[in-house]
């Protein structure tokens, strides 16, 4: 079990390789891999069973689907550093030819990638149906998701959710990023949504908060939690509040580093804000 030390150790490697690559082709999203890279190191390092050794059915693993798939570079970084391909190829990103598209595609067999998620919305209802076929399989692992929380402004996650209930698919967890921002502005200034605790609670969800969601203790203790609720009949919701662009202070409190690419300067700011850790690509 890595120490929190490590665990911080290891989201301050992946901050350097989020504005890395976004910089070397100006292009990608840093802010909201910035504000997750807490969670999905805490996953990969510590929450979920898996292999490297990368199969597509995952059978007798818990699996991971990322809905909002903009957000690749995080996801990328922290497969990279947990064994599924070189940490090289991170240097790939974006660029002609690489497995490391934008958003995640699964025509070019990277392992770790179970769907491409360049659509917004689709996450849950992939997820739902790997969910189902690990029942039908006598397959006791876990399912986890992630999303936007301005993507929940998509239609299909509320059919997928009202789904995963009614159908008591209570060996899924789907974690909600609230970060109350995203490429326009904020959620509420783009459109709106309430309460997405009273939502999900509507929609007949077991909902539980992780109020200090860029603190790798409180994700730890929270996805606990989480794991605790599964198979007890209902889907188990996780709202975790980060900060966009955790990690890199001009790029914190702003929807503005959603979709940019720092320049030369700003990179050089944002690597001395996060000093090597694991070693750089």
């Amino acid at each position: 079990m890595p120490t929190t030390q490590q665990l911080q150790d290891f989201t301050q490697q992946v901050r350097r390789d989020i504005v890395r690559m976004v910089h070397a082709v100006s292009s990608g999203h840093p802010g909201g891999s910035l504000g997750c890279a807490e969670f999905i190191t805490c996953l990969y390092q510590e929450i979920m069973d898996y292999s490297t050794d990368f199969k597509m059915d995952g059978n007798k693993e818990d699996l991971f689907f990322l809905s909002n798939g903009h957000i690749s570079p995080v996801y990328y970084s922290v497969l990279a550093h947990s064994g599924f391909f070189p940490v090289a190829e991170l240097a790939t990103f974006r660029k002609l030819n690489t497995r490391l598209q934008g958003h995640p595609t699964t025509h070019d067999h990277l392992p770790g990638i179970r769907i491409a998620s360049g659509s917004l919305g689709q996450g849950m209802s992939v997820a739902i149906g790997a969910a189902e076929a690990k029942k039908l399989n006598g397959d006791d692992k876990i399912v986890y998701t992630l999303h936007g929380d301005g993507e929940l402004q998509e239609g299909q996650n509320w059919e997928a959710a009202m789904y995963a209930s009614g159908k008591k698919v209570d060996n899924l967890i789907s974690t909600i990023d609230v970060n109350e921002k995203q490429i326009d502005g904020t959620t509420d200034q783009v459109l709106a949504m309430g309460s997405l605790k009273a939502k999900f609670e509507a929609f007949g969800w077991d909902v539980l908060e992780i109020r200090e969601g860029n603190n790798v203790e409180a994700i730890l203790s929270g996805m606990a939690d989480a794991k605790s609720r599964t198979g007890k009949g209902k889907p188990v919701c996780v709202l975790l509040y980060t900060e966009m662009g955790n990690g890199i202070d001009f790029m914190m409190n702003t929807h503005a580093w959603h979709g940019k690419a720092p320049n030369d300067e700003q990179l050089a700011k944002s690597l001395a804000q996060n000093p090597e850790t694991l070693g750089d690509y």
